[in-house]
This record gives structure tokens, sequence and C-alpha cells, in this order.
């Protein structure tokens, strides 16, 4: 009886081991073994993170936040995320005389709470699996495009129907390629408004150049609110509507986190590789993440030159710049990790392995064919790669470029029957893509923006002879030198009312035949672009249609060989990674530990930017050594800690829990030896970064004073004060 109890002690411990690696969807929790996430450390049954029958649960409390992850943290509809992922409200509301970017903000009523624009908040309603539903929609299409556009229609009309409900958004996510598709229900609320966010120096301390690196003691926290009509409704902005009530709020631990504890990251994290085939992954390597280091570290030494001499400037770039640094860092992190953990070349053995097997496994035969072809076209599709790529990043770079590229093509796709258009374009995303496109107008700052426009014409006519962009060649023909390239562009944007935002708000109401009419420089210039683009467009459809076709064949092989629950790649969709808290080696010789406290905020601080931890903060310093955040065991206060978290992009402001689903920190960032995550996890360097909700309390309590907001996130007034 013993030795049995042993045996089954040790299978659960190895489905833990497992289970750490991985984003699984919420239907996936509850096919775990609940002995197994007993043994890991959940205190709490399976079906407390997600009932299906129910449509709640933990999950039902973390909601998407403009790209970001957060949590409802109190039942008056307070949100807490990161700092960064609030970042774009800050800049909303930032001027030279009020830069509350820099200087942080409170609201210390309702009223003072700062609205958004563009910020929304989904909150999770149901899952439901429409693999069968979509495949019939598929069947029979004549080729890939065909197959794509099949699939799309029948996705449009499900989103529909979903829709149709009252006060719902709703999506319809693939996973690994078309193995699965899930149709995501909704709620949307429109009004968000910024509560709390501390200054920049706590919230971005150690700079852009700190991230992925450990030990950053960054303050990465934020808080926003929810709103409603008075009638409990989803609405707009309106001075007249009151807190949203969420049906799950998290509640706040009031105990210390240790070493070793369980964990578990709630979040939408947003995209992995790991179902890619190593070729695939060679292309992202090689190609992909070389290119964006090159180009977006261009971008942001442009950027970072025109902010130096203008404040103004500066604010209007802020939320791009911050944009850009965290991708540059990141493509630098991903090749530093193919380097050095061989992705590439573990992940072709592995895939050679696959195929072997199946190659003796007739049921299976057609899943090595599926892998052949789908090798032979994407070696199609380097052919163009360069220009693809700058095609891609014409939405990253000059908003002027952009915002023309954008009216022609919008403008043309109003002219289609609604199922026809590409999603941004329905009339369901019109209000709301207006509203962006309103929105960036915040970010305009036309001296950057032509040195971005020029970088980008430079690389164009740098293409190869097979890959020339006629638009760029017509305008900015061979003959023309740098200087004149300039002045030309100069021209453009000083002849085109693309960048004037009311002139831009008409342009997006008129028909096909008056924006042409217009005769206006920059749009001239996008309608000669607009030929190419739409081919790039159908390209990259019809390899979405053979991608869909082929890919679930090879994955469902892949899963077969695995013998274990296999966790889909991020794509966006609510997700839970198991973990606990735990250091690592580096490298040899050296170990981080775990956390990180106030005391190394303080070691750090140079009084200069990026380490200049405000007097606010130091002063208050001063005083830890009563308070009751501080941590008896570490003898300090913890500001951030690592866990074995299996997280990506996405992942930030994701709610981390405990075994008991209380709050403990919340997710920002990845150490720099596991960027490369996305494409294959590696348990001994596998952590996440995560700032200790503790360092969040005493932040408000102690510096700000905060005391209504910390009784609204039922935290009780301290007994002692010192």
């Amino acid at each position: 009886m013993v030795v049995l109890r042993a045996l089954l002690l040790l299978v659960l411990l190895q489905g833990a081991v497992r289970a750490e690696e991985g984003k699984w969807t919420p239907p996936q929790v509850l096919e775990f073994n609940p002995g197994t996430l007993q043994a890991m450390g959940l205190r709490i049954p399976p079906e407390e993170i997600w009932s299906p029958s129910k449509g709640t649960g933990l999950l039902s409390a973390a909601v998407n936040i403009g790209g970001c992850s957060a949590s409802f943290v109190s039942a008056t509809g307070l949100i807490a995320t990161n700092h960064h992922c609030i970042f774009g409200i800050l800049q909303e509301h930032s001027s030279t005389d009020n830069n509350i970017i820099r200087d942080g903000f409170l609201a210390r009523t309702r009223q003072q709470e700062l609205p958004s624009r563009t910020t929304r908040v989904t909150v999770p309603l149901a899952f439901t699996d429409v693999t069968e539903d979509i495949e019939r929609a598929a069947t029979g299409a004549s080729d890939d495009l065909a197959r794509y556009r099949a699939i799309s229609r029948r996705q449009k009309e499900l989103v529909a129907a979903c829709e149709s409900k009252p006060h719902r958004r709703c999506r319809l996510s693939q996973f690994d390629g078309g193995v699965q598709y899930i149709l995501q229900e909704m709620m949307e609320l429109p009004d968000v408004r910024l509560v709390y966010a501390p200054p920049r120096a706590i919230g971005e301390y150690g700079g852009g150049g700190g991230k992925w690196v450990w030990a950053p003691p960054t303050g990465d926290f934020g808080i926003a609110r929810a709103y409603v009509s008075p009638s409990g409704e989803p609405a707009e902005y309106s001075p007249n509507n009151v807190p949203y009530l969420p049906q799950r709020f998290l509640q706040i631990s009031q105990k210390p986190l240790r070493d070793g504890d369980f964990v578990m990251v709630l979040g939408y994290p947003g995209v992995t590789y790991r179902s890619l085939l190593a070729k695939e992954m060679e292309e992202r390597r090689d190609l992909f993440f070389q290119r964006r280091v090159d180009l977006y570290g261009e971008w942001i030494e442009l950027l970072n030159a025109m902010s130096r001499e203008d404040e103004k400037g500066g604010i209007a770039v802020a939320a791009d710049l911050k944009t850009l640094l965290n991708r540059h860092k990141n493509a630098q992190g991903q090749l530093d990790g193919f380097r050095r953990g061989s992705l590439v070349e573990k992940h072709r053995e592995m895939e050679d392995r696959v195929a072997t097997w199946a190659a003796d496994r007739p049921e299976w035969s057609r899943a090595v064919a599926a892998r052949s072809e789908l090798l032979h076209h994407f070696e199609e599709r380097l052919v163009t790669w360069e220009r693809d790529f700058l095609f891609d990043n014409i939405a990253a770079g000059s908003k002027a470029l952009y915002w023309a590229t954008v009216l022609v093509q919008m403008v043309q796709e109003r002219e289609k029957p609604d199922m026809e258009r590409p999603e941004a374009f329905m009339e369901r995303n019109l209000p709301r893509f207006t509203t962006l496109l309103h929105r960036q107008q915040k970010s305009y700052f036309e001296a950057a923006d032509q040195q971005l426009f020029a970088s980008w014409i430079r690389r164009a006519r740098n293409l190869p002879v097979s890959q020339r962009i006629r638009a760029v060649d017509k305008f900015f023909p061979a003959s023309m030198t740098e200087e004149q390239v300039r002045d030309a562009i100069q021209q453009l944007y000083h002849n085109s009312r693309v960048t004037d935002l009311d002139s831009r708000n008409q342009m997006i109401r008129e028909s096909v035949d008056s924006l042409r009419k217009r005769q206006d420089p920059l749009l001239q210039f996008a309608w000669e672009l607009e030929a190419q683009l739409a081919d790039f467009r159908e390209a990259s459809h019809r390899w979405e249609g053979t991608v869909s076709r082929l890919r679930p064949q090879w994955r469902k092989a892949v899963m077969a060989y695995a013998g274990k629950p296999v966790a889909p790649d991020a794509n966006g969709t609510l997700r839970v990674s198991f973990a606990h808290v735990k250091g690592y080696s580096p490298r040899d010789g050296v170990y981080y530990q775990p956390f990180t406290t106030l005391r190394g905020v303080l070691e750090k601080h140079t009084g200069k930017d990026p380490f200049d931890a405000p007097e606010t903060l130091r002063n208050a310093a001063r005083n830890v050594e009563h308070s009751r955040w501080k941590d008896q065991e570490l003898g300090e206060l913890a500001v951030n800690f690592l866990a074995t978290g299996d997280t990506t992009g996405g992942n930030s402001g994701s709610p981390v829990v405990n075994g008991y689903g209380e709050l403990v920190g919340l997710n920002f960032d990845r150490v720099w030896e596991n960027v490369a995550n996305d494409f294959g996890y590696n348990p001994a360097i596998a952590r996440n970064v995560s700032v200790d909700i503790r360092y969040l309390l005493w932040t408000l309590e102690e510096i700000d004073k905060a005391t209504e907001l910390l009784g609204e996130l039922q935290v009780a007034p301290a007994t002692t004060q010192p």
C-alpha cells in the first residue's frame, strides 16, 4: 500500500511537471487530473478556475484591456494591470503643462478619473468549439484562396450571430493553424477610466533597457475602472455612467509569497510559434527578427533624437517609442535565445523523429505528405520576403503613410457587401476603427513622421529588382539623390490633407471617386501602392488557406507522437499557466534569487534616468522597517518575483494568483534567457517576472496615502502607523 501511494504520488508529480509547460485553454484545465493540480499546490477545485456550465470562475475576472491582460480587483469595477498597459491613457491626457506620464496620476474621487477614447475591456463569457462547422464550410473549396474565403465568411457569420445578443463582442480563433476553432463570447465595456498610475520613474524604473533583465526593481502597475450605464448595461463614456459590478473579482492575498509557492498566471498571451515547422522557425531566426532589430533600431534612434529636441513631440511619440523599444529588445532576445538554445536544430530533430514515426504508420501517411507540401509552399513565400516585410511594417512606422494607405483601402472595402470585407472594415468595427484613427492624432509628430517615412522609402528603393515596389519607383526614382527624396517627402506632407484630423475624418466617409478627385499627393502615392498591396494581401490569404488545410494534419501527428496533453500556441485567447515561485541559474556559477526588494531599488538609484527613484519613494523607504507589507522572512519589502510560468507577449498585466485563487502579483515580463520561449519551453530558464502585489499596496499606502482606493481593494487600514 505504501509503495502504491508512492507510485501514485510519483505519477502525479510527473504530471505536474508537464503541466508547467503550456498555456492551457479553459476547457483543457478541466481535463487535468485534479490530483495532479492538487499535487502542484492548487487548493480550490478546478471548476473554480472555470465552469463552462456557469460561464464563470477565476478566469471571468481576467480581462483583456487594449491588448494586455488585466483583472477585476474590486466589486466596484477596479482593474489592476501593468503601468505600460495603461500608458496610452497617460499619453492621451499628458501635456507639457501636466505631464502625468512623468509625474503619475491618482484620482482621489471618481469625478477625477480620466476617460480613455480607445481603451476597452472585454470580459469572457463562453467558449464554443465550432471546428466541425468551419471544416464543413471549407469542404469543396476549389483552391486554397477559395478555402480561406469560405472559412473567413463562415467565421464572420458565426461572429455576427453571436453578436446579435445585446452588448456582445465575439471572436473566432484558430488554434495551431486549424486543429481547432473556438468561438469566444465576451462582453465589451467601452467606458474605461484611469484611476492610478505611479510616476514613470517607478512604473518604468530601469527604463526600456532594463526589460527582460533580472533583477528589475520595477513597479509596473496601474489601476483603471470600468463603467456602465445607470441601468448596468455597457455604454460609451458618459458622466452619468456608474462603476461596473463584476460577476467575479480577485481578492488580494494578505499572506506573504514564498520561494516554491504554487501560482497561476491568468491572461491573454499573444503569439507563440511552437507549432511551426523547423524551416519556418529558421525564417524567424535568419530573417524576421534580424530585420526587426535593424528597422526598429533605426526608428528608435530617429524618435529619440527628435524627442530630445521637442518636449511636446516627445510626449506625442512616447507610446509609439515604447512599443518599438519593446519589440526591438524582444527581437534581440529571440535571436540570443536561438543561438543559446539551438532551438531550430532541436525542433528539426523532434520533427524528424515524428516524421519517421509517422512514416511507419499508414494512418499518418497524410500527415507526412502535408508536411512536405507545407514546406514547398513556404519556400515560395520566401521569394518576395524583403518586400513583404516592408508592407507588413507600414502600420508600425510613419502615420502619414499608414493613414493614406488605410484610407484608400477603407473606401474601396466599403463598396463591398459587409461579409466580403476584411474584419477591420466591417460595419461592426468601423466606429472603433475610426475612433482609433482619431486617437492616433495625439501621437502624430510631423518632423519625426517625415523621417520615418523617409526611412521606409530608402529601404524600398534598395530592394532587389525582382521585388521592386512600383509606387516607390514612380514617386522616388533611382535618379533622385537622398536630399531630393527628403525634399519630395516634405512636399508630399506640405500639400496633403491626410495628416489633418478634420480632413481625414471627412475622407473616411467619401466614395472612391471623391477620394480620387482630391488629387491629394499622399493619397496618390497610396493609390499607386494599393495594386501591389492588394496582391500582397491576396497572397497572404492564399497562404492562410494552405496552412488551414495542411498544418492540422501534421500537428495531429505531433500530438499523437507526444502521447500527452499539448497546449496550443498562444493566439490572444484566455489561458492559464501553472507555475511555482523559483529562482534560476542563467549561466555557470550564478544563481538568481526569486525575489527583488526595495533595497535593490535604492541600491540602483543614481539620480539620473533610468535609475532616478522619486524622492517620495526614497523618503517612504526610510520607514519600511515598520511597514505591514515588509516580508519578515526576506527582511525587506518584496518588489518583483520569478516563477516558472509559461508566458509571452500579451501576458503583460496578467493576474498572478496563489493556490487559493488570491491575487499575489501582476506579470509584466520574462527573463532575458527565456525570451525565445515562444519557440520552445526550457524548464531550467523558463521564468516569468511579476511585480509583487505588496509593492503596489505599499506604494498606495506609504507614498500616495490612497486610503480610499485601498478601502475599495478591501485592504483594511493599518492598525498602527510608524
